[in-house]
């Protein structure tokens, strides 16, 4: 058919008499459409249809024509040229080049040669190759990043050793960290579908002046899929569905795209449903009853048993499953003078998601809960992006976002042989304006100078209920009475107000150096309010706190040869103590967590050293980034007393007091080592190696979220419709004496406990070896077929309640239309 298709197309060409022709793919031979022809004046331009076919004749015989697609390299050729030499005219794709360009580094596109800071990109094509379930399993297959499961519905990404609010999550340059990101695990990465991404980047570090406060770690930017306009009218459809065996999951997205010349739409719905998750069968760790799973809770809204139930199969984990469903809409309006205009429409829900550690959690040797579950998780976004080009004095391009964003989420709880179900309830809303401008002062040596603002204001609200329920035998038929529960955050309401100033400043230093410098003016301002008493009282229970500071940024990327570059980056971080921090109430295993509101901001001082090494013209490469992170006035949570008690009676339990404090300085070190490269035209290998230490210099305790020696290696194999690998993830052992234990987040009590000694043992080292296969069957059909832990290894992340898969068959379709 396709051969068929083509000696048409060659038949229409000759029949016009050589003014047309067909762009087609150089591996696949697929057409190609929306390639661009422009003579030299760019006077006149053509675009090739759905077909590839592009009619010539407006252009002379002997103008020189430029043919141009973003994703293939640029050709020129005489049309004279074309119509006695070409009938079909093969373009090269640009990936086996490894010219990136970044667009966090500095709220515009930069080259990869002009960055210091340590940097890493997910692109659509790589989203799609690794068919992640959730975007917490996509951020999984980036180097240097590493995720955290508490129960399957989540997944907590950890940067350099740091995780959750020291931790900067963003979407579409507006960023999601509330005031409520609390210290620990989060599920929050996982509100954003994969199918909705153009691309993921993470900037390692808290070298950002432009995202300021919180990201400590890092940076982890979504971008969603941006719509374009065309000179004629066009629909774009794409459609994927996927199957997992592991947990029956079945996924199905859609999105269309309409183009048109003066606006273009696209939006997209995506939906998943996944079932209780099988783990392992094989045990190399040597512990065979770690992780397994005899009995669970079969409670529900309206079913009550007041005892466990058995698991016919141990190794399936019941009460993980979860769907959900996620929606975007963008409407993109360029205006005149390149300006254009952006709405952005966001939304996630998910059903209720069962935490899995609590429902596993035992006390005296029985199951605690009979339900814990996270209620739907819901976020709601809306954007306006503006964006300006202008040649004025200190503007060449800017933009302007306004943001509003409605998070809600709920905590319901209920222990085994009791009537009483506890529910809290957290509503945020988010009122954001960022601004930030780019001004080239010397285009001769590229001098770039950037500037802009934020703002952000929290109102947080927090409601709670007791419920008596009425059973009759085994039905739940109404509620009989009520009683007090403990609010998670102030019940008087509790507001975040962050806004910030910021100066950046790029200079090329002749033509092997690039000088980054930047500076970050952040202020903020927390205010709180306690009514109810049953439980908690605090010495103030009305109070406002501000906190300001300024955080500067240093980098210096050096490029001896073509094939070498050298950087180095001094940098400093602030967090300030958000509403999660200061004002919490909980309780985790015998500790409730109380408010602090004497705690203070935590700063960060970063110095980082790395080195690329290119090879084959820059279609491979080696990396090495090294850091040395040194942490002041670093939160922990830690013993605490509350009107001189350091136990109280919480939720009819005697408990220890806890709250989060400042403490004295701490360090985190470490490196990551990434390589890429083909190693002949069909086979190309990648690798990625990351190391993490970090202790407590007042302590000497190891600091929390410190993963294990991590990595991976792939080998992968391309040839026309084909691409196809196979790739090893691994993780060495992790020590029970490399654990923090006094802040709980390491969650030691899930790793093997090992008698006679009567001790933890940490987490085992583990490895998984994994496929992939894609196969574009026509133009417009992708097969993609993975098999994930193909040894069906048992094991668990670092710090993860959930054991991990076991061995998985995945099935997707693909098709763009």
């Amino acid at each position: 058919m396709k051969f068929l298709n083509v000696v048409l197309i060659v038949l229409i060409g000759h029949f016009s008499y050589a003014q047309k022709c067909v762009i087609v793919d150089k591996d696949s031979e697929f057409p190609i459409s929306n390639v661009q022809v422009t003579n030299e004046d760019q006077s006149k331009s053509v675009i090739s249809d759905r077909n590839g076919i592009l009619d010539l004749s407006e252009f002379e015989e002997m103008e020189l024509l430029t043919i141009h697609h973003v994703s293939y390299v640029e050709l020129e050729l005489i049309k004279k040229q074309i119509k006695r030499d070409f009938t079909t005219i093969f373009l090269q794709f640009k990936s086996e080049r490894l010219k990136e360009v970044f667009l966090s580094a500095a709220m515009e596109d930069v080259e990869r040669s002009r960055i210091a800071e340590e940097i890493a990109v997910f692109s659509n094509k790589d989203i799609q190759n690794s068919v992640p379930q959730t975007t917490a399993d996509m951020l999984a297959k980036i180097p240097g990043v590493k995720v955290q499961k508490t129960q399957f519905g989540g997944g907590s990404p950890v940067l350099r050793g740091m995780e959750a609010n020291r931790i900067l999550l963003v979407v579409d340059g507006v960023r999601m960290n509330n005031a409520i990101y609390r210290k620990g695990h989060l599920q929050n990465s996982i509100t954003v579908s994969p199918s909705m991404l153009d691309k993921t980047e993470v900037l390692f570090g808290p070298s950002s002046v432009i995202y300021g406060s919180d990201a400590l770690g890092g940076v982890i930017h979504y971008y969603t899929r941006k719509p374009q306009t065309s000179e004629r009218p066009n629909v774009n459809l794409e459609v994927l569905g996927r199957y997992s065996t592991v947990n029956n999951e079945n996924t199905l997205s859609a999105a269309v795209e309409l183009q048109f010349e003066k606006i273009a739409s696209f939006t997209s719905v995506s939906h998943s449903k996944f079932g209780d998750l099988r783990m392992g069968n094989l045990r190399p760790h040597g512990f065979d009853n770690w992780g397994l799973q005899y009995e669970y809770s079969d409670n529900t809204d309206t079913y009550y048993n007041p005892e466990p139930v058995l698991n016919s199969d141990p190794t399936v984990q019941r009460n993980v499953g979860y769907q959900q469903t996620d929606f975007l809409q963008k409407l993109f309006i360029p205006l005149d003078k390149g300006n254009d205009l952006m709405f952005n429409l966001q939304y996630s829900s998910s059903s209720k998601i069962n935490r899995f550690d609590k429902l596993t959690e035992r006390r005296d040797g029985m199951l605690r809960f009979a339900e814990w579950y996270y209620g739907p998780q819901d976020r709601f976004l809306f954007s306006t992006q503006f964006n300006v080009v202008s040649n004025k004095k200190w503007l060449d391009k800017g933009s302007f976002t306004a943001a509003y964003q409605n998070i809600k989420e709920s905590r319901i709880d209920r222990k085994f042989d009791s009537f009483d179900r506890s529910s809290k309830f957290e509503k945020v809303q988010v009122y954001s304006l960022n601004g930030d401008f780019t001004k080239n002062l010397d285009p001769n040596v590229r001098r770039n100078f950037g500037y802009g603002f934020e703002v952000a204001y929290n109102d947080v609200n927090s409601t709670s209920k007791g419920e008596v329920l009425d059973v009759v035998g085994d039905e739940i038929i109404g509620v009989k009475d009520n009683y007090v529960v403990q609010t998670r955050y102030p019940d008087g309401g509790s507001s975040y107000l962050s806004s910030a100033v910021y100066a950046s400043y790029r200079q090329d230093i002749g033509k092997k150096s690039t000088l980054n410098t930047g500076l970050r003016l952040t202020n903020t301002v927390l205010t709180a309010k306690w009514i109810d008493t049953t439980y908690i009282s605090l010495p103030d229970s009305d109070i406002r706190t501000m906190n300001t500071s300024v955080t500067v940024t240093a980098g210096y990327a050096y490029r001896p040869t073509d094939d070498w570059q050298v950087n180095g980056v001094l940098s400093s971080g602030f967090r300030s103590p958000n509403i999660d921090d200061i004002g919490k109430v909980r309780e985790k295993n015998g500790d409730v967590t109380v408010p602090n509101v004497d705690l203070e901001p935590e700063f960060a001082y970063n110095f980082e050293a790395g080195l690329i090494k290119y090879f084959d013209d820059k279609k491979s490469y080696f990396g090495l980034t090294t850091y040395y992170t040194l942490l002041n006035n670093y939160i922990v949570r830690a013993p605490f007393e509350i009107n001189g008690e350091s136990e109280i009676i919480y939720d009819g339990e005697l408990a220890n007091v806890v709250a989060n404090i400042n403490m004295g300085n701490a360090y985190l070190a470490g490196a990551t080592m990434t390589f890429k490269g083909n190693l002949t035209n069909t086979w190309n290998t990648r690798a990625s190696l990351t190391y993490t230490k970090g202790t407590a210099y007042d302590t000497n305790e190891p600091l929390s979220s410190i993963p294990p020696l991590f990595g991976n290696i792939e080998l992968g194999y391309a040839r026309n419709r084909i691409e196809t690998g196979i790739n090893m993830v691994f993780n060495t052992r992790k020590r029970a004496e490399d654990y923090n234990i006094s802040e709980g987040i390491d969650n030691i009590e899930q790793t093997p406990y090992v008698l006679p000694e009567g001790e933890y043992y940490g987490t085992p080292a583990w490895y998984t070896l994994n496929y992939y296969m894609r196969f574009k069957t026509s133009k417009y059909v992708d097969l993609l077929i993975n098999v994930d832990n193909i040894l069906d290894v048992h094991y668990k992340e670092f710090a993860s309640a959930i054991s991990a898969p076991g061995r998985n068959f995945s099935f997707t379709v693909i098709g763009t239309f």
